[in-house]
């Protein structure tokens, strides 16, 4: 795929990896549809950036929890920039909660945002993109490959995201090639301390944190390679293998 002169939307572009994301997309030329839903700030910053690079922007502010919206959001990304062509589906949370305090609040939270908007935001963007086809990102987590006792609903999410990735490979070739990105220790929470973020990357087979552009490259990578579909790449300083 060619990406200068693609139109992409990038969900949860507002801030950290979802930032990192749209940005790259307009460094190579891409035209993007920023999605945000509270975090307008950084959302316009990086509109600014775009615009400074020389690419159309839009910005698009919605809550993807409700099904609706997030099932409309890619047409509302293709008015805006002429047609779609690219999705990537950023947009979620992680909440730690033990196994024994999970609520139904809790699930439905995590659920709602990490794969249900993940799900129809995808379902409208391959009726957005139309004919011509196009590459759907996703996402994913370390998370889906590993057992993180304290994040119970974020584990069973993005090893939704997964095997979602895989469906919608199957259901949507050969219009539209879908693959996801599984992030590792990447951008790590603010009230990480430096002890913990050193002890992280000492146990870290190559010996550091991950940075919001490798999970960049990596999305690059599937989005230039036309014969990979259905894959899930693992961006983890080598911690799954550890």
């Amino acid at each position: 795929m060619e990406l200068r002169g693609a139109r992409a939307l990038v969900t949860g572009a507002g801030v950290r990896v979802g930032r990192a994301l749209a940005e790259a997309l307009m460094r190579e030329g891409a035209h993007v549809a920023i999605h945000y839903r509270g975090s307008e700030r950084g959302a316009r910053e990086a509109a600014a950036e775009g615009k400074g690079m020389g690419v159309n922007v839009a910005l698009l502010q919605a809550d993807l929890a409700d099904a609706a919206m997030a099932r409309g959001l890619a047409a509302r990304a293709a008015d805006a920039l002429g047609g779609l062509d690219i999705l990537v589906n950023s947009a979620a949370i992680m909440e730690r909660r033990p196994i024994a305090d999970v609520t139904p609040e809790d699930w439905d939270r995590a659920m709602d945002l990490n794969l249900r908007a993940a799900f129809f935001t995808a379902q409208g963007a391959a009726a957005a993109m139309g004919g011509a086809g196009g590459a759907i990102v996703n996402v994913a987590d370390l998370a889906a490959f590993e057992r993180w006792t304290g994040y119970p609903v974020h584990v069973l999410s993005k090893a939704g995201v997964v095997v979602m990735t895989e469906l919608m490979a199957r259901a949507f070739a050969p219009r539209i090639r879908v693959n996801a990105i599984a992030p590792g220790a990447v951008l790590l929470p603010d009230d990480w301390d430096e002890a913990m973020r050193a002890k992280l990357a000492q146990t870290t087979p190559l010996r550091r944190l991950g940075t919001a552009q490798d999970v960049a490259d990596a999305m690059l990578y599937l989005l230039a390679s036309d014969y990979v579909t259905g894959e899930t790449i693992v961006v983890d300083g080598g911690r799954r293998i550890r």
